[in-house]
């Protein structure tokens, strides 16, 4: 442009390619910006209207210079296109370049009123958004609760499908209740609760990978699985208690401690119990076991399993031992562990839980030594972290990872009327305590944070199930049930008789048409055959049937007037000799026909001796 000639622009009303170098050079700068700077909110209606005024007072500026020996017309029409969107080709003076170059912020200038503060307080609330996202308390949901009503024991047993529709609870009272968000309201009523394993706890209960089975572990040999209505699908058979290698029996000797189905497979679950084995089943095949894992002691002894879970891949199996060692097993070797650690907890101390992270990395271990520990499964031989201080009366006592795998949670126990139980919030790579919930007044044994819902469930020993969650971060669950408003009761009613319409009937045949369902409860109310009014009592001698003054029946007549009599016969041998010159004279009772034969009736006479008894007072006399 510099090599222009101002004769050929002269007159001209505009020159299209400087318009468009105009153009491009501002979305250049412009994308410049956004690329090299953060990301800023702008009014882009302010930014291209700004633009436009700019190049058009440019475009002023460098016309007026070239056209000012131009006659009065041209003047006029040099306004008129000045004022006009498309500006004809100005050309750039040395001082318009050197002002370009000494800008230090490319692309379009700032709108009209914009001050350093505003981009100040928007780097600040991006700054603080940023810390919001990145500080894992502010996910946890817990705005919000509601109280599900299992018992009045110890709630040892939690489970959520894996769509988060149906809640499944088992505790010490041998009950399974079923849940479902969708189908309850504010009543919080379980639809369905049984006791499949009859008189034994519920220690495990878990949704299969599908949601369609439901595994139950108890304090018997033989764990079941029931689908989602609790109808049985399979029982596991019971081994042989009197073989000394529990690998040669097909089940179970003793009572199961905890379960847990594989994350891949469907219809693999497995199962750990007090005869020391960890064994893994099929559902179709309930006969017998798939594979036997038996932990063992330093001294290669028999040690029972507490827990055990499948890690998040399904290819290694953990279990927590009461000498307080976790041992790490490959799937498809049962005879050597892959992992081993003595000392994870204190030796005879019930190691309660044990879970995987998400990123499958990482293990957490709650003790029966009231601590809670995570394992680096690269490097196992001693513990990342270690929280203490985390009391632990229960046998199943949880601890979980949240969903972004940042936080890891778990519950604390409490003696009755001696505190709160609460949910403790760890920070997985700091492991510093960051956020408490109290529960209620008795110890939290089971927590469940749930991925999809990001709902957080506790179980406590008072019989309660904790629901928190936050009508914002949460979905489904426990909002579906609390807008629902409870069902009215439905109150016993009076059948009234079915009112045939017959339009064509004759009058005297025909029904009064009922205006109203009131006053026909209240017609048939007064009608005492169809309110079913008892008979009044019978006032006079009787009729139909019923004696008066004595009852309703012919029966209670006779009981009361003749096999009630009050004639007292003091002394019965004097009653019968009373009929006897009667039957002499008059002997109606024998037939005429023995009158010859019948012997001469010889009656004792009376003794001193029975005189005498009989002056006796009662006491003196002998019982006979």
């Amino acid at each position: 442009f510099e090599n222009m000639d101002p004769k050929k622009v002269e007159g001209k009303k505009y020159c299209p390619l400087y318009s468009l170098n105009i153009i491009i050079f501002t979305l250049r700068g412009f994308l410049i910006f956004l690329l090299g700077k953060k990301a800023r909110t702008f009014d882009l209606d302010a930014i291209f209207e700004q633009t436009r005024r700019t190049a058009i007072e440019r475009s002023q500026h460098v016309l007026g210079e070239f056209l000012s020996a131009s006659t009065q017309k041209d003047d006029s029409e040099s306004d008129a296109s000045s004022d006009s969107e498309v500006i004809g080709p100005p050309i750039p003076s040395q001082s318009a370049a050197q002002e370009q170059e000494d800008d230090e912020l490319v692309g379009p200038p700032l709108p009209p009123g914009y001050t350093g503060s505003t981009a100040d307080s928007d780097d600040e609330d991006e700054d603080t958004q940023d810390d919001d996202d990145d500080n894992p308390v502010k996910k946890i949901p817990d705005t919000h609760e509601i109280t599900l009503q299992h018992g009045t024991k110890t709630v040892s047993a939690l489970a959520l499908d894996p769509s988060g529709a149906r809640l499944v609870t088992g505790g010490y009272d041998y009950d399974v209740r079923f849940w479902d968000f969708a189908g309850m309201d504010q009543a919080l009523q379980a639809f369905r609760s049984l006791q499949p394993c009859e008189c034994h706890q519920i220690k495990t209960l878990q949704y299969s990978i599908t949601g369609d089975v439901i595994l139950v572990i108890s304090g018997s040999a033989q764990a079941k699985v029931l689908d989602r209505d609790g109808f049985n699908v399979m029982e596991c058979i019971k081994g042989d208690q009197y073989i000394v290698d529990m690998a040669n029996t097909k089940g179970h000797t003793a009572m199961l401690n905890c379960g847990d189905w594989h994350p891949k497979m469907k219809e693999e679950f497995m199962t750990c119990s007090n005869d020391g084995t960890v064994r893994t089943w099929d559902v179709k095949s309930e006969k017998t076991h798939k594979s036997v894992f038996k932990p063992r002691s330093f001294q290669g002894k028999k040690v029972v399993p507490t827990c055990c879970t499948y890690s998040r891949d399904g290819k290694l199996i953990a279990a927590g031992c009461q000498d307080g060692s976790i041992q790490i097993w490959d799937r498809n070797l049962s005879v050597h562990t892959k992992f081993h650690c003595r000392q994870a907890h204190t030796p005879g101390s019930d190691t309660s839980c044990l879970a995987f992270s998400y990123d499958g990395t990482t293990l957490a271990s709650r003790g029966g030594d009231d601590t809670l520990k995570t394992w680096d499964i690269r490097n196992f031989r001693k513990p990342v972290h270690v929280a203490t201080g985390l009391t632990n009366y229960f046998s199943m006592t949880d601890c979980c990872f949240s969903p972004d795998d940042k936080l890891l949670v778990t519950g604390t126990s409490v003696r009755k009327d001696e505190g709160s139980g609460k949910l403790v919030f760890f920070d997985r790579l700091s492991f510093q305590r960051v956020y408490d919930i109290e529960v209620t007044n008795a110890s939290v044994v089971r927590c469940l944070w749930h991925p999809k819902l990001n709902q957080i469930m506790a179980g406590t020993a008072n019989g309660l199930v904790k629901v928190y969650y936050d009508p914002v971060k949460s979905h489904r669950g426990a909002k579906l049930c609390v807008v629902k408003s409870k069902r009215k009761e439905k109150h016993a009613e009076t059948l009234t008789q079915d009112y045939i319409i017959t339009p064509h009937a004759l009058p005297m045949f025909r029904e009064a048409r009922q205006r109203s369902t009131r006053k026909q409860l209240e017609k048939d109310r007064l009608d005492p055959r169809k309110s079913h009014k008892p008979e009044p009592p019978v006032s006079g001698p009787g009729r139909g049937g019923r004696v008066a003054a004595h009852g309703g029946t012919l029966s209670s007549f006779i009981v009361k007037n003749i096999a009630l009599d009050k004639t007292d016969d003091s002394n019965p041998r004097e009653a019968i000799l009373r009929h006897a010159k009667e039957a002499m004279e008059n002997p109606y009772w024998v037939a005429p026909a023995y009158k010859k034969t019948q012997p001469e009736p010889m009656f004792a006479e009376e003794s001193e001796e029975d005189e005498e008894a009989e002056k006796e007072p009662e006491w003196k006399k002998r019982k006979i």
